[in-house]
C-alpha cells in the first residue's frame, strides 16, 4: 500500500526529473508487485494435523495429547529437562521472573534497546528495571555496564538475542554466577539458533520462546519457557495453577507447532544461507550497516528479523521512516526496529550512563522481516534492486561473489 504523503514530511526530497519518478511510492512499478511473502506458510503438514484435531475432537479439549507432545518435543530439540508452554512469549518473560524468585522492590537488568514488553514484564512483578547500554558494534548488552549495574538489590538479568545478533551468553553467565543472579534468556527472535555450541534459550537459567503470529514458530499466540532447574519449573506451575492452567496454550495451538518444530532447523539453514548472500549483495550500500552475528565461533544465528543501522546520509537524506515506507511500497518488508527505552522515566527505572548506543539504535535501526529469506536468489536480488532505487545513484555493477 502506498502511504499518504503528508506536508509535514516530504517523502523523497528530490527534483521531479530524478530517479524518484521510478519509485512505487510515487506511482512507479514496484520491484516486487506481489508484496512480501505471506506468513505463516501454506503448509500441508499443518493442514494435516488440523484435520486430525478436527476428526478426533481434540481441538476443543482442555487436556489432550498435543501439549504433552509439544513439551517432549521442545525438551528434545532444546536439550533441556523441562518445557512449559503458555499463552504468550510476553507473559513467559513475566512468569520466568516470578519463577526465578524476583520480588517487589528488587531490580532486574536489561538492555535499553530491547522489546518494550520485557520492560513492562519487570514492572508487572513489582520489580524495578535497570537499563544498561548496548555494545557499539551489536545489539547485545554492554558487559562493562552490566557489571556497573549490579547492586545489592539486583536479582536477575534479561538478555535478548535480537535481529540476528547473538548475545555473549558465556560471559554473561559467568558474571551472573559470580553475583548470584538469575538469567532470563529471551530467544523469541532466535528459536533454533546455536550460541557457543548450545541452543539459544538453554544458556540462561530460564529460556523464552514466542509463538506469535509473525514468529518463526507460529501459533498465532503463545510461548514457552525452557529450564533444567526443577525449582524454577515447580514455581511456574504453582503460579499458573488457578484450579487449572490459567495461562495455557490450547491443544490446537500445540498441534500446529509440532510439524513446524520438525522443519525448524532445515528452514533456519536456508535463512542463514540466504542472509549471507544478501549481506554480500548489500555490501556496496554503506548506509545499511549489518547488526548480525554471522562469524561467531561455534554459533549460528536464526533470523526472525535481519537488523541494519540506517544512515540517511547515504540515501539523499531520507529519514528512516521515509525510507521504510518507500521500501514497503516496493514490496520489501523493511520496518523500523524497537524504540529505545532510554527516555523512560527515572521514577520507573534506574539508568546506567547516557545509554547513547541504545538511543542511536532506537533512532536508526531497520529490520527486514523473515519470510522472504526462505525464497530464491531472485527474491534477494529484488531486495538489492529496491535498495538501489532509493540511493539516487547510477546502477551498480552486476552482483558477483566478490562484495567489492
Amino acid at each position: 500500500m502506498i502511504l499518504e504523503k503528508t506536508s509535514s514530511e516530504k517523502p523523497y526530497p528530490k527534483s521531479p526529473s530524478s530517479i524518484s519518478e521510478t519509485l512505487a511510492y510515487f506511482g512507479g512499478r514496484p520491484v516486487r508487485p506481489e508484496g512480501p511473502p505471506e506468513w505463516p506458510l501454506n503448509d500441508s503438514s499443518i493442514l494435516e494435523v488440523l484435520h486430525q484435531a478436527h476428526q478426533t475432537g481434540i481441538w476443543g479439549k482442555y487436556h489432550g495429547p498435543y501439549n504433552d507432545q509439544l513439551q517432549d518435543r521442545l525438551c528434545d530439540e532444546f536439550q533441556c529437562h523441562y518445557a512449559f508452554p503458555c499463552c504468550s512469549g510476553t507473559f513467559a518473560v513475566e512468569l520466568a521472573l516470578r519463577a526465578a524468585g524476583v520480588k517487589p522492590t528488587e531490580e532486574v537488568i536489561l538492555a535499553a534497546y530491547d522489546f518494550s514488553g520485557n520492560f513492562h514484564s519487570i514492572l508487572a512483578t513489582g520489580a524495578k528495571p535497570v537499563l544498561v547500554d548496548i555494545n557499539q558494534h551489536n545489539s547485545s548488552p554492554d558487559i562493562s555496564q552490566l557489571e556497573q549495574a549490579i547492586s545489592p538489590d539486583t536479582r536477575a538479568i534479561i538478555v535478548s538475542h535480537l535481529h540476528g545478533n547473538i548475545a555473549p551468553m558465556h560471559t554473561i553467565m559467568e558474571l551472573a554466577k559470580a553475583a548470584d543472579l538469575s538469567v532470563i534468556e529471551d530467544a523469541a527472535q532466535m528459536p533454533g539458533a546455536v550460541v557457543d555450541g548450545r541452543k539459544a534459550g538453554t544458556w540462561g537459567d530460564i529460556g523464552i520462546l514466542s509463538f506469535g503470529g509473525s514468529k518463526l514458530l507460529s501459533a498465532g499466540r503463545g510461548g514457552a519457557l525452557l529450564t533444567s532447574n526443577p525449582v524454577n519449573f515447580q514455581r511456574m506451575k504453582l503460579h499458573c495453577h488457578r484450579g487449572n492452567h490459567a495461562f495455557a496454550l490450547s491443544e490446537l495451538q500445540a498441534a500446529i507447532l509440532l510439524p513446524q518444530i520438525d522443519k525448524l532447523n532445515e528452514r533456519n539453514q536456508i535463512r542463514s544461507k540466504n542472509v549471507r548472500t544478501l549481506l554480500k549483495m548489500l555490501h556496496p550500500f554503506k548506509g545499511l550497516i549489518p547488526r548480525t552475528s554471522m562469524d561467531e565461533p561455534d554459533s549460528e544465528p536464526s533470523f526472525y528479523k535481519v537488523g541494519f543501522l540506517y544512515d540517511s546520509s547515504y540515501f539523499d537524506g531520507l529519514s528512516r521512516e521515509q525510507w521504510t515506507a518507500i521500501m514497503r511500497a516496493e514490496g520489501i518488508a523493511f520496518d523500523a526496529g524497537f524504540r529505545s527505552l532510554d527516555k523512560r522515566s527515572s521514577q520507573r527505572c534506574r539508568k546506567i550512563g547516557k545509554l547513547s548506543q541504545s538511543s542511536h539504535a532506537g533512532a536508526c535501526m531497520v529490520v527486514l522481516h523473515h519470510p522472504i529469506l526462505l525464497g530464491q536468489e531472485d527474491d534477494l536480488l529484488q531486495i538489492r534492486t529496491a535498495v538501489e532505487k532509493t540511493t539516487g545513484a547510477q546502477p551498480l555493477k552486476p552482483h558477483s561473489s566478490d562484495p567489492n
